[in-house]
């Protein structure tokens, strides 16, 4: 009788010791998924900034455009121009100035006409 408890008792400790085992291993499995899955979005954020400032620094390298009411936004590629400037000509502009930038896909014009003292 001792030795069935015995053997029993074992078992069950086996049982838990394997267990335990598989389930640290997955924990610590999914915690490095995690962990290499957060580096792609850090990484595609720091692109997303440095698409947005070179954008803005070309704009602010061309001639006639003004950009101190542009907002520059960027996601994988895709820039987004908002904000005001004077003339028209300058919205075209600022269109065809991001699209010549490197890594820029496409280009969403949000820009709107208003004049000087308005």
């Amino acid at each position: 009788m001792q030795i069935k408890k015995a053997v029993v008792t074992l078992f069950g400790m086996a049982v838990l010791t394997v267990s335990t085992g598989a389930l640290a291993q997955t924990a610590s499995d999914s915690g490095a998924a995690a962990a290499s899955a957060a580096k792609p979005v850090q990484s595609s954020k720091a692109a997303n900034r440095k698409l947005s400032r070179d954008v803005r620094r070309a704009l602010a390298h061309a001639k006639d455009v003004s950009i101190g009411n542009i907002t520059v936004r960027a996601a994988s590629g895709a820039v987004t121009l908002a904000g005001t400037v004077p003339d028209e000509t300058q919205v075209d502009k600022a269109t065809r100035i991001a699209q010549g930038v490197a890594g820029v896909t496409s280009v969403r014009n949000a820009l709107t006409v208003r004049p000087v003292g308005q």
